[in-house]
């Protein structure tokens, strides 16, 4: 008997293959209310998760809500985030979403009507997104921006409500990958099924690899300014309160340096980043001239940017770097994920929305396996299908460093005439504007983490 996929009258969504004729009607199943929200793991794992930042705590929500055990270790005395605001691209929110953040998030989330490339001496729209409703129509999800603090708020009180343990003030200065095992400072050892190390840019799980000797990152010879303006004292000035009449990413791109700018906090506090060459040792930078170097660097730039950049009281100023690409993230049975394996610049915004991913992919090929004897099966296939979507999107980001930041000339001339038609509502089928190009938009957005593993999968099992 052939079986069409039903048990007591249930159509699986695995069941509904491809037709061989041509027709698009299951394109339904890309929006991600068809996907089941988490798929329950076969055989649950006690896990163990190294850090309790954005992907930490994601990683660790997608595995809770697989029915793993997890619990989470955090060097820090408490939980909070430093920082400012952060985008969560559509990419991210569609698993955000299944992983039920939605009630969590609504308070919080702004979500922006577009993103407009400026001229940066006069302000002039050089290239244009449209975000609504575009990005919810096209990838089925929406487009947010968020203080840092909320989003991780957030996480954290999804992940206690799931029944993840969370740990502060746990150092882990040792693993025993075999085991395995984690060492904490102050010699207590914890063991578990699968430990997953979240522990950033300087993590120590990284000296568990082959390629422990390659530098963690590189930097890149830039550097951003940091800042949140009041939006009360954007609103007192005419020339520039405009800003303020609609949510909206608004980036001016000039010579080596940009300015990005949206509003966060319900719309009550004005998020700013402003990158700009420096190759200096970050020792020897004095933050009591931190206000005074910023606004020398933005001189002669649009005068109703020069306006709003004299309204920052305060800034804290971060070097860029890029990770260096790893072959590999996974040694026996503990892995890293997130900027631990791919910390990458902030040009693509999606260095978060890769830890999401990360977590939603890796709870994915978990939910395959029976046993932990299937444990190194599934972390393979993890590692292959992640590194591969990593890389690109740090490849994506470098390049967009420097599409943003030509001096004026022919190139700068001839990448603002071919995101001319993007600002007059015209057609086009390309653009240097990575988040309108119809190509990138699709790779980048429409990509979907748990949808990517089940195709390796599937491929792995035929």
């Amino acid at each position: 008997m052939v079986s069409n996929g039903q048990a007591n009258g249930y159509v699986s969504q695995a069941s509904l293959k491809t037709p061989t004729y041509p027709s698009n009607c299951l394109e339904f199943l890309n929006d991600p209310l068809a996907v089941e929200k988490t798929i329950p793991a076969k055989g649950p794992l006690k896990i163990i998760v190294v850090g309790a930042g954005l992907g930490g705590l994601a990683t660790a929500i997608a595995l809770a809500s697989s029915g793993h055990t997890v619990t989470v270790y955090e060097q820090a005395q408490k939980l909070g985030e430093v920082g400012a605001g952060i985008q969560i691209p559509s990419n991210s929110t569609r698993l955000l979403s299944r992983l039920g953040l939605d009630p969590y998030l609504e308070e919080y989330v702004t979500e922006p009507e577009s993103i407009s490339f400026r001229r940066w001496q006069s302000g002039d729209v050089i290239g244009l997104t449209r975000l609504i409703p575009s990005f919810r129509e096209q990838f089925g999800a929406p487009y947010y921006v968020i203080h840092r603090a909320n989003f991780h708020s957030a996480l954290h009180r999804r992940a206690l409500d799931l029944g993840v343990t969370v740990k502060v003030a746990s150092r882990i200065v040792g693993y025993d990958i075999e085991g395995p095992s984690i060492v904490l400072a102050n010699g207590e050892t914890a063991s578990a099924d699968l430990i997953v190390a979240a522990d950033g840019v300087k993590s120590v799980a990284r000296g568990t690899l082959d390629e422990s000797d390659k530098p963690a990152f590189e930097k890149t010879g830039f550097a951003a300014y940091r800042a949140t303006v009041d939006v009360e004292r954007i609103k007192e000035d005419p020339e520039v309160s405009w800003l303020l009449e609609k949510p909206a990413l608004n980036i001016w791109i000039g010579d080596q340096r940009h300015v990005m700018t949206y509003t966060i906090g319900a719309g009550k506090s004005f998020n700013m980043v402003l990158s700009h060459p420096d190759d200096s040792d970050p020792a020897t930078w004095d933050q009591k001239n931190t206000l005074s170097d910023m606004r020398r660097e933005f001189q002669g730039w649009d005068t109703r940017l020069e306006k709003i950049i004299g309204l920052i009281e305060k800034t804290i100023k971060w070097p860029l770097i890029s990770g260096v690409p790893l072959s590999r993230w996974v040694n026996g049975k503990v892995l890293i994920l997130g900027d631990a394996a791919h910390a990458m610049l902030p040009y693509m915004s999606q260095g978060a929305a890769m830890a999401v991913e990360d977590g939603a992919a890796l709870a994915r090929t978990l939910s395959k396996i029976e046993d932990t004897t299937d444990i190194p099966k599934a972390l393979r296939i993890f590692e292959q299908v992640r590194i591969e979507r990593a890389g690109m999107m740090q490849e994506a980001s470098l390049l967009n460093g420097k599409l943003w930041h030509f001096a004026d000339g022919p190139l700068q001339e001839a990448r603002d005439g071919a995101m001319k038609p993007e600002t007059m509502g015209l057609p086009f089928s390309h653009s240097p504007n990575q988040w309108s190009d119809p190509a990138t938009q699709i790779w980048c957005y429409g990509y979907d983490a748990e949808q990517e593993i089940d195709r390796a999968w599937t491929k792995l099992e035929l």
